[in-house]
């Protein structure tokens, strides 16, 4: 019967063993049924799609295409929910579920602008890689140093001083009593919308102005309406300037030239006539038109 020597050390198991080796794996080990790729360069009409976003573990299918879709637009592409949903098939409530998954993982960014034009629209920024600005450091970059502190103290910017309100129209015949009107229209505007509460400056600038309404045989009611209808749903940051816009925008044209009417003629009482005792219409007692035309000496 053999005995075991237990002075002799076991011989070490090689790690780089047939089984264990991941190059020596027969094809008998794969997967049946698995993916393989059969890829070609690609050298035009290319996008470069990071795997963080096609195998993100938190990100539905449609949100994972959504994005490799609009990475692939060029800059300037419409990629509001009504323009998505006429390009796929998908309705307006997935994709606009799908567009809120994108902005929570930091793919997309949407923010509200007003144009030049005071329209508001929607800028919609793509991220590639989100958090790439945070992740630098963690990367191995070296960290940005803080600005030196500079030699001489910086001064402080002035104040800028508030834009000057656009010109209004001026009234052809101004009177005291027609600016008091249009101050007072002014006045009551907040009335009726509490964001065009003015200051005395502003009421001061653009009284002229809805004078030069009155002037036009507009009643103050008229005015104001005109004034405050239609107005934008957000916030008025400069309400003065938007009124003296419409004052100059909106003004009506002058009314028609109307010829002054004759002023009818003076009716004058009955009086008896002290030569025929006829009556007859004079504005004092005395003779009829007959009796002063006979000489005195006929009479």
């Amino acid at each position: 019967m053999d005995t075991q020597n237990t002075s002799v050390r076991p011989h070490a198991q090689s790690r780089n063993s047939g089984k264990n080796h991941p190059h020596r794996r027969t094809k008998g080990h794969a997967h049946p049924g698995g993916v393989i790729h059969d890829n070609t360069r690609h050298t035009t009409r290319f996008t470069v799609i990071g795997n963080h976003l096609t195998q993100h573990p938190d990100l539905s299918l449609l949100a994972i295409g959504l994005a490799c879709h609009i990475q692939s637009l060029p800059t300037g592409a419409s990629v509001d929910i009504k323009s998505l949903a006429a390009r796929f098939p998908e309705g307006t409530t997935r994709i606009a579920a799908a567009l809120r998954e994108l902005e929570t993982h930091g793919y997309l960014h949407r923010t509200r602008e007003r144009t030049p034009t005071g329209r508001i629209v929607t800028r919609t920024v793509s991220c590639n890689q989100p958090g790439r600005h945070r992740d630098r450091d963690t990367a191995g970059a070296a960290p940005p140093k803080p600005p030196a502190r500079p030699a001489t103290p910086t001064p402080h910017p002035k104040p800028s001083r508030p834009r000057a309100l656009p010109a209004v129209p001026k009234p052809a015949y101004s009177s005291p009593a027609l600016l008091q009107t249009a101050t007072e229209v002014l006045a009551g505007l907040r009335r009726t919308d509490p964001r065009l509460l003015l200051s005395a400056t502003d009421a001061e600038h653009l009284a002229p102005g809805v004078a030069a309404w009155l002037e036009r045989d507009l009643t103050p009611t008229a005015v104001r309406h005109a004034l405050t209808s239609d107005l934008p749903p957000e916030p008025l940051r400069r309400p003065a300037a938007l009124l003296a816009h419409r004052l100059t925008a909106q003004l009506p044209p002058l009314p028609p030239f109307r010829a002054p009417e004759q002023p009818p003629a003076a009716r004058y009482p009955l009086q008896n006539c002290d030569g025929c005792d006829r009556a007859f219409r004079a504005p004092a007692p005395g003779r009829c038109g007959d009796c002063r035309s006979v000489p005195p000496e006929a009479a």
